[in-house]
């Protein structure tokens, strides 16, 4: 008698490993240095922004939940001077601290482009779909740290310690619904689109950038923590 095989099953740590995934995969693009994270996950009960530099970003759709990543100054200003060094800037022109504004944009950017990885990667491996809202980034001193309630369900929280080129450490701390994504036939996972051959497509001309929409960002932030 034949018995059935166990189905297919990805959970919280397959979704978390995907996201530390992308997490590598463009920090190391971007700044042509080494990434690493640990083998080991922590469980925490909530997610907090912490010093020096905190970034968030909340997404929904086939599941919800948050994306934090806690910056070391150190870490921070490593990936932002070796970020803008290649691509081209003068090392006379960068920012001389994790409080410039300049900084912060180049974070938040950085992380925008980890979150679509990741969204964009979720979308073909588990074909399903989920959109991000823009990144939310805040500078806080040693006295400050603040919890972001992400109104979840059943939420489920996880820490991953990250490693730089030079060994400056920062945490990614991801929260989401308790989900299980069951596999229920075989199917080959769709490859990314190719940038170059979807501008040939539209006939050689990259799509306009968007504007920038107006508003106060600090208070949107603040808004958006419940302050």
């Amino acid at each position: 008698m034949s018995t059935r095989e166990s189905p297919v099953v990805f959970g919280t740590e397959d979704i978390l490993l995907s996201l530390c995934n992308s997490v590598t995969r463009v920090l190391s693009t971007a700044t042509h240095s080494p990434i690493r994270f640990s083998g080991m996950v922590q469980r925490i009960t909530k997610t907090c922004l912490k010093p020096d530099i905190g970034c968030f970003v909340l997404f929904d759709g086939g599941f919800s939940g948050l994306v934090v990543i806690n910056f070391s100054a150190q870490a921070a200003m490593e990936l932002y001077a070796s970020y803008l060094l290649n691509m081209g800037m003068a090392k006379e022109d960068l920012a001389g601290s994790h409080t410039s504004e300049d900084v912060g944009n180049v974070m938040g950017e950085l992380m925008n482009q980890i979150v679509g990885d990741f969204t964009g990667r979720i979308g073909r491996e588990l074909q399903t779909h989920i959109t991000q809202n823009q990144p939310k980034m805040l500078v806080l001193n040693k006295q400050v740290m603040l919890s972001v309630d992400t109104h979840l369900d059943q939420p489920e929280a996880r820490r991953v310690t990250f490693y730089t080129g030079s060994n400056n450490i920062f945490y990614l701390e991801l929260a989401i619904d308790r989900t299980e994504f069951i596999k229920l036939c075989d199917f080959e996972p769709q490859e990314a689109p190719d940038p170059d051959a979807l501008i040939a497509e539209a006939g050689g001309h990259p799509a306009p950038a968007p504007q920038p929409t107006g508003g106060d960002d600090h208070d949107d932030l603040l808004q958006s923590l419940g302050l």
